[in-house]
């Protein structure tokens, strides 16, 4: 089965970076239309750039995916310019250096909830009536493995907001199932991309080799947007083969999570 996306639009959140980044350009790669969206536009222009360069098309449209109004009018844009919206990739997310419960603040707490869980709602909410009307689409929510299992390493806050984003992308397919609509939600281990800089316990370059790589995400990512439109890929639980929530003697405090 051929993974063409030729004629197909793509929007992808968190898309300046690690797996939105890859992505971005492997959807771009197989022929479709990518919009971009992140906090900041550099990133975003490289990311275009890097994708024209290839013969791809990409556009960019910067914003604050925590930010509902935002959220509609991008994707307002996308149907007065292309007229339909097949893919979405709702990668956004963050996490704070001070995440247990003894450090969280408020504030901290509202950040990562709204990075990780708010930027998907809003995206999937501004999405779902274009794609009713197509009768077409498929969501792609990058989730991980703190939205399967409980850790203190990834902190409540996220934990608790990637817990939500697995219920809310199963709760898509149980509605909207009937409108030719697929809902996928990725629960990706670790992952060696810039969040990890934000660990409380730094994460040496030798683990971050062995890791899951954006790359590998991207390519899934791809492979869930080429599917039948009669095949829904619920859920993916994916890690490395080096596992280090199942290796023995992984240190605590730096195992899986964000």
């Amino acid at each position: 089965m051929t993974q063409d996306l030729s004629g197909k639009v793509a929007w992808v959140t968190g898309a300046g970076s690690g797996i939105g980044e890859a992505a971005a350009l492997a959807l771009a790669g197989a022929g479709a239309q990518v919009v971009l969206t992140g906090r900041r536009e550099e990133p975003l222009r490289a990311v275009a750039e890097r994708i024209a360069a290839s013969g791809g098309q990409a556009t960019v449209e910067s914003g604050d995916v925590t930010d509902p109004a935002r959220i509609t009018a991008i994707v307002e844009g996308i149907a007065a310019r292309f007229g339909r919206l097949d893919v979405l990739v709702s990668n956004a997310g963050s996490n704070v250096r001070e995440r247990r419960w003894d450090a969280l603040s408020p504030e901290g707490a509202q950040a990562v909830i709204g990075a990780n869980l708010s930027s998907a709602f809003y995206a999937s909410l501004a999405v779902l009536p274009l794609m009713r009307r197509q009768g077409d689409g498929v969501l792609i929510h990058t989730a991980s493995w703190a939205g399967r299992f409980v850790s203190p390493v990834s902190g409540p806050a996220y934990t608790a907001a990637k817990h939500a984003v697995v219920a809310m992308s199963h709760s898509i397919n149980m509605e909207e199932c009937v409108n030719g609509i697929r809902s996928t939600v990725l629960c990706p281990a670790e992952v060696a991309t810039p969040i990890l800089d934000k660990r409380p316990v730094p994460v040496s370059a030798e683990d971050r080799a062995r890791m899951l790589q954006p790359d590998d995400l991207a390519a899934l990512i791809l492979f869930v947007a080429t599917r039948p439109k009669h095949v829904c890929l619920n859920e993916v639980v994916i890690s490395p083969t080096w596992n280090r929530g199942y290796v023995p003697d992984a240190r605590t405090g730096s195992r899986l999570g964000a």
